[in-house]
């Protein structure tokens, strides 16, 4: 592959071709001068196929030595599977660049979602690059880790969907670099932000303590999201404790909207100094619409009419504000007073104002910098797991946040660097409060036991405890050896895990679920019909995309009203063809 080098570079390399192609011209022609041109021609060509961009080695990992010779495969751990309901997810055990070539056949643009939290090559024994720790003392630390991430993130931008975004947690050790790759991945024009965290957690440095942390944003197409008019919008923080504290004061107060008025200012001025709800503290009125604040009712700029209003007490005419009303009549005026839309003082001495409700305004565009104490994520995750299992855990609310505003109620949410398992709980924390349909899959390596006892153990144990409406289905990576055998050598084998790579794509589990069924063979076509209690209960049918159903079977599926879904053969089509 050839390497990213400056215009000024490039000019100068096809300057030195230009003068040795003259050198030869002008030389003695002999046998050699034809392949001397020739190489010439193909070192100008790729010289000109350099651009600006990012430099560094490309490496090789072990997992790619790996998958030249085997195909991954998954396999279902049943002892692991949890039936509590609601979507199906789904847990990956096995090094994720595997996992990820297996999801590019089964969510190709399928995935809404995608967040990693990847390591951050820091030298502190963080990131692991075949089998070993990667230190401060390694030459090639950086391009190492550029070549693992690279080829994980073109995976990743095909799994999204159009309106598809990735979050990826990083650091400033390699944030600039991660940044030019990410744009020459995704697109620069797709480039959102880079949302900084102020995440509380200080280091050690002698001359500035670092307490922030990155997240880069990109979309698979903004082209697609303007052109669709799709924004991004987040539910105001410290909205819900208002909300709570409004219930009170009506069970309180009844229809005394003043009393309630004057003890919700009062609630605001007791909250402590850096709680979200202070930041609304001008929604202090209650009527029996709800809360709202008084905004100005003047004309924007000035020039607006200036025609007499009363005082709906006193009947004597307000004060008519300096810029005039912003309402162009009277009678339009009147219309807004009927419908109970204007704040009016005690009397006829204050401006009216409009009357702007907390409810029309409970959402609001995300910012770019926000705070939130990391620590508190990790006291949270010690309480689900009964000890310390991991250090420095991303925070589930933070998570839960950029999920509610970039991804649909029906969501798949991806993250291939699963950790303990944030993602997962995030998303089961947020369908639960907003009723959503959104399911996850999460993948992770098993070193010493993260992914069985840290990452799985904390979805169990958080969908035990607040006994959330999902389930879980645990995969393991293998491989079948392809290297030196006809694809008829092993497609048997291939086929005992084709369950598998359904059950991945559909959201979907056959174990137990007497109204689908998977037949992959014409002796298992046969048995399932001639089972009249399994084929009377079945309504949708997965079938092999070679199996062809003679007439007597095609009539059976139709007059017991079973979808039959062919089973696509693009899972191995690629080594059927190679």
């Amino acid at each position: 592959m050839s390497t990213n080098i400056s215009k000024k570079k490039r000019d100068d390399l096809l300057d030195k071709i230009k003068q040795i192609r003259a050198f030869i011209a002008a030389a003695p022609q002999d046998e050699n001068t034809g392949n001397l041109l020739s190489y010439l021609s193909d070192l100008e060509k790729d010289v000109n196929g350099k651009k600006y961009g990012l430099v560094f080695e490309e490496h090789r990992e072990e997992i790619d030595e790996v998958l030249d010779t085997h195909t991954p495969v998954l396999t279902e751990d049943k002892d692991l599977f949890i039936d509590n309901g609601g979507q199906m997810n789904f847990l990956i055990e096995g090094d994720n660049l595997a996992s990820l070539k297996l999801l590019e056949k089964t969510h190709k643009g399928k995935i809404d979602l995608i967040y990693i939290d990847p390591p951050y090559n820091t030298g502190n024994k963080d990131f692991i690059y075949d089998d070993s720790f990667i230190d401060k003392n390694d030459l090639f630390s950086h391009s190492k880790w550029l070549s693992f991430i690279k080829h994980r993130l073109l995976i990743a931008r095909n799994l999204l969907t159009k309106r598809g975004a990735i979050f990826i947690s990083i650091d400033d050790n390699e944030q600039s670099p991660l940044k030019v790759l990410c744009d020459e991945i995704f697109g620069a024009e797709n480039f959102v932000t880079c949302l900084v965290w102020a995440a509380g957690r200080k280091n050690d440095s002698k001359y500035i303590s670092v307490s922030h942390e990155y997240m880069l944003c990109y979309v698979k197409s903004m082209e697609y999201l303007k052109t669709n008019k799709i924004v991004w919008k987040q539910r105001k923080q410290g909205i819900d404790d208002i909300y709570k504290e409004y219930e009170q004061l009506k069970k309180k107060y009844g229809s005394d909207y003043r009393e309630m008025s004057s003890a919700l200012k009062q609630w605001y001025k007791n909250l402590p100094e850096n709680h979200p709800a202070r930041n609304h503290s001008h929604y202090n009125f209650i009527d029996e619409t709800g809360i709202y604040f008084p905004s100005d009712i003047s004309w924007p700029g000035g020039g607006g009419p200036k025609y007499e209003v009363l005082h709906p007490i006193t009947h004597k005419p307000v004060r008519v504000p300096n810029r005039g009303w912003v309402y162009p009549t009277k009678e339009r005026m009147q219309e807004i007073i009927s419908q109970k839309l204007v704040h009016f003082g005690d009397d006829e001495t204050s401006v009216p104002c409009k009357k702007t409700y907390l409810k029309d305004n409970e959402m609001s565009t995300p910012y770019s910098v926000f705070y939130k104490d990391g620590r508190a994520a990790t006291k949270r995750l010690r309480t689900i797991m009964g000890e310390n299992v991991f250090q420095n855990p991303k925070d589930e609310e933070i998570l839960e946040s950029i999920i509610e505003f970039a991804a649909l109620y029906n969501s798949t949410i991806l993250d291939f660097f699963a950790g303990s398992g944030t993602t997962g709980h995030a998303v089961m924390k947020l369908n639960a409060e907003d009723g959503g349909n959104r399911k996850f899959i999460l993948c992770t390596n098993n070193e010493n036991g993260i992914c069985r006892d840290v990452t799985y153990e904390r979805i169990r144990r958080v969908i035990d405890k607040e006994n959330y409406a999902a389930s879980l289905k645990y995969y393991k990576v293998d491989y079948v050896p392809i290297s030196d055998r006809m694809y008829y050598e092993y497609a048997d084998e291939l086929l005992r895990h084709i369950r598998e790579l359904v059950e991945l794509e559909n959201g979907i589990n056959f174990t137990g679920n007497a109204e689908i069924a998977i037949v992959l063979t014409e002796d298992e076509l046969a048995a399932f019909i001639a089972d009249k209690d399994r084929f009377a209960k079945c309504r949708r049918l997965y079938m092999g995309h070679d199996l062809l159903p003679d007439e007597e079977q095609e009539a059976a599926l139709f007059q017991n009203k079973i979808d039959v879904s062919i089973i696509p053969d693009y899972y191995y089509r690629d080594l059927q063809e190679g």
